[in-house]
């Protein structure tokens, strides 16, 4: 069973983070979770880790104003300062050894704001990415399968209304309203599955979030550009996932991830949507592994004397 703690920031943000797997471990999978949900959305690859590779420690926790993790202020709603935070994390939870960071959407930005904020602890500390239906482009790509002057119009009133809930503080949206809301969340987040336990989890990640997390990461996602940044890591085991069906972070999304990182493992998923976690885990489990197995045949080689 997973150890559960809290990590204090140095802004009195409280994160909620779970470990599971042996303390000495040589290698630590982090797992980080898209805007809205939690680490739950994380479980069947926390089980198939588990269940593949007994020596290796995984570290998943709710981003700031997210889940079981306390809210912040609103200026500290931004990748940049979820960047700094996955350094805190990692330094309190996970101070030595390699690591394979492993992002769905948010999650995959928070990993790219990492490597460009804090790139000589990243170059000492990453040995491993993988990329789950996530962008390095912020909203250049998405259109929500829509005409693109529609999703224009679109983007305007998200935009708008994000600003709105940012200046709503801790409250949390209202169950019955998210309850009513279960079809728009199936349509966007999901594609042709759909397990009815996945949408009742989303849901409950969402109902947990801070509308000042709903609204106030809204800006910095749709502006961030890494792609120069992803450049300087292609030296590294990766692979990049992402679902046909797509809505908010699509194919192109993944392919310009691949492009910058020559040497990734891209998949596509037929028929996936963005939470490809829970609807493909099958194919997000065999990325992970493989990108594990080489991190952990790369150490194994290092350690060979010559004969």
């Amino acid at each position: 069973m997973p150890e559960s703690t809290e990590v204090r920031l140095g802004d009195d943000v409280r994160l909620h983070v779970e470990t599971a797997g042996p303390a000495d471990a040589e290698v630590t999978v982090v797992l980080l979770h898209g805007w809205t949900l939690d680490a739950r959305s994380w479980h069947r690859q926390l089980t198939a880790v588990q269940e593949m590779f007994g020596s290796v420690r995984v570290v998943t926790y709710d981003a700031r104003g997210h889940g079981r993790s306390s809210c912040m202020a609103l200026p500290t709603a931004t990748l940049s300062q979820l960047g700094d935070d996955l350094v805190a994390v990692m330094d309190e939870v996970a101070p030595t050894g390699p690591v394979v960071l492993v992002g769905h959407s948010m999650g995959g930005m928070t990993i790219m704001e990492y490597a460009h904020r804090h790139p000589g602890h990243f170059a000492r500390r990453a040995a491993g990415l993988v990329f789950v239906s996530t962008t390095a482009e912020g909203h250049a790509h998405t259109v929500y399968g829509l005409s693109p002057r529609i999703a224009r119009i679109i983007r305007l009133a998200e935009t708008t209304g994000a600003g709105v809930l940012a200046r709503c503080g801790a409250w949390r949206p209202p169950r019955a309203l998210l309850r009513a809301l279960r079809p728009s969340i199936r349509w966007m987040l999901f594609g042709d599955r759909c397990d009815p336990t996945d949408i009742r989890l989303v849901t409950s990640a969402v109902a947990r979030a801070s509308l000042r997390s709903i609204g106030g990461f809204r800006a910095s996602i749709g502006t961030q550009h890494r792609l120069d940044t992803l450049t300087t890591l292609a030296h590294l085991p990766a692979a990049a996932l992402v679902g046909d069906r797509d809505r908010l972070t699509p194919p192109p999304c993944a392919e310009s991830i691949a492009a910058a990182l020559p040497a990734t493992e891209l998949t596509v998923c037929p028929g996936g949507g963005h939470m490809l976690m829970m609807e493909r885990p099958e194919e997000v489990n065999a990325a992970l592994a493989g990108v594990l197995r080489r991190v952990l045949a790369g150490l194994t080689a290092g350690r060979r004397v010559p004969g």
